[in-house]
């Protein structure tokens, strides 16, 4: 059986030269169509991944998608679609503000897996800062596993100039108290999912090499939270 795959990202193409309502219904089939084959690729990432995180147990592909359609109410980007298709995996649920792994799927730079904890809010932040110096023995061993880093080489997003207020400018751990995400992430590309059929399955493999970060994050935050 041919790979969707490439119908998808030609599709996801289209709908990037052509975001808008008329054009969109006109090719509202195709779209079903591609979604539903997505779907089913989730489903078998979800059922792999629960055999090491049985948490994940019950949920579908379509409940860890996220929508197709663009929320534009407060964005001057009042294009309605998205160009990508996206999910988030996480025993916390797909909306949750907390540690998970994320998939983006589309023909540009940002297709990857993610894992980690993205755009923590002030308070989360300073819990893991201090998380992460009280047990940093722990935390670089799980940073410097050799597969860790062969996948998840480096952190993403950004980073402060100088070490955040409390902290001696000249901190042994000063390169990890100035990010202000603590996630993880591999490119990937078109060729990947069409050229290998159970991609399902390598990625809860990649993502699984995450699960230590994410176990460590989550434990900090949930710790500091029972204990208030």
């Amino acid at each position: 059986m041919a790979s969707y795959i490439p119908r998808l990202w030609q599709f996801l193409r289209e709908v990037g030269a052509n975001n808008n309502r008329p054009w969109f219904m006109a090719h509202k089939e195709e779209y079903d169509e591609l979604r539903r084959l997505w779907f089913a690729d989730l489903d078998r990432l979800v059922a792999a991944m629960a055999e090491w995180e049985p948490e994940l147990r019950g949920l579908s592909g379509r409940s860890v998608a996220y929508r197709f359609y663009r929320d534009i109410r407060f964005s001057p980007d009042k294009s309605p679609y998205k160009t990508y298709f996206s999910a988030s995996i996480s025993r916390y649920g797909r909306k949750a503000h907390m540690p998970g792994y994320y998939l983006h799927m589309g023909p540009h730079e940002m297709t990857g897996l993610y894992g980690g904890m993205w755009m923590p809010d002030s308070q989360m932040l300073r819990k893991l800062r201090n998380a992460i110096v009280d047990n940093i023995e722990e935390f670089t061993g799980i940073i410097s596993e050799p597969e860790f880093l062969r996948f998840y080489p480096e952190w993403f997003g950004e980073s402060l100039k100088t070490v955040p207020k409390g902290w001696p400018k000249d901190h042994p751990n000063a390169d990890l108290l100035r990010l202000k995400e603590y996630g993880r992430w591999t490119p990937l590309d078109e060729h990947f999912f069409a050229s290998n059929p159970d991609w399902p399955q390598i990625v809860a493999d990649r993502f699984r090499l995450l699960k230590p970060l994410n176990d460590f994050l989550s434990y900090s935050l949930e710790e500091e939270i029972f204990t208030l």
